[in-house]
């Protein structure tokens, strides 16, 4: 019984499996998006969330700990200089699977991994809905009939004169 483990094994060897989130963490990170099963991009979300939460306090202690986990200069660098700045008002959740449906090799379910904050269209998207949308209220009505009075007393004043 497999009670309280927790851990997907993605059916691989524990050096395996950590030398494969090492490298798609760093992927991830340098590229800001990648494509990948729906299985290794949930092993891949836990590996990567608590690197990312670590990168917004830059310290030599932090960046040394994270270059343990990534093995890759380049993408610590990029962690702490780019993404850090992006994920720092952010209390968790920094990555979004989107499923994109099955390949055709071997039918596995394949998804999107992408870091939150690099996403343009989908930040574009949450803007312009927030402008859209308005709360119907009975007020509406109301500020519409003294406006629509407004132009019959202009157009008695020339009348008048």
């Amino acid at each position: 019984m497999r009670h309280g483990c927790k851990v997907n094994h993605l059916s691989r060897t524990h050096a395996h499996r950590v030398a494969m989130l090492s490298n798609m963490a760093t992927s991830l990170i340098m590229h800001k998006r990648i494509e990948t099963t729906v299985a290794k991009a949930k092993a891949l979300r836990v590996y990567v969330e608590p690197i990312i939460n670590r990168s917004k306090e830059d310290s030599t202690h932090n960046r040394r700990i994270v270059f343990s986990y990534l093995h890759s200069k380049e993408a610590v660098n990029e962690l702490f200089r780019e993404v850090s700045q992006k994920v720092a008002n952010r209390p968790g959740g920094y990555t979004r699977i989107l499923k994109t449906g099955i390949r055709h090799g071997d039918n596995s379910e394949m998804a999107i991994i992408e870091l939150v904050d690099y996403n343009e269209n989908m930040l574009k998207e949450s803007t312009s809905k927030k402008a859209k949308s308005t709360r119907r209220s009975r007020a509406k009505k109301a500020e519409a009939a003294p406006a629509a009075e407004a132009p019959v007393a202009e157009a008695e004043a020339p009348k008048a004169e």
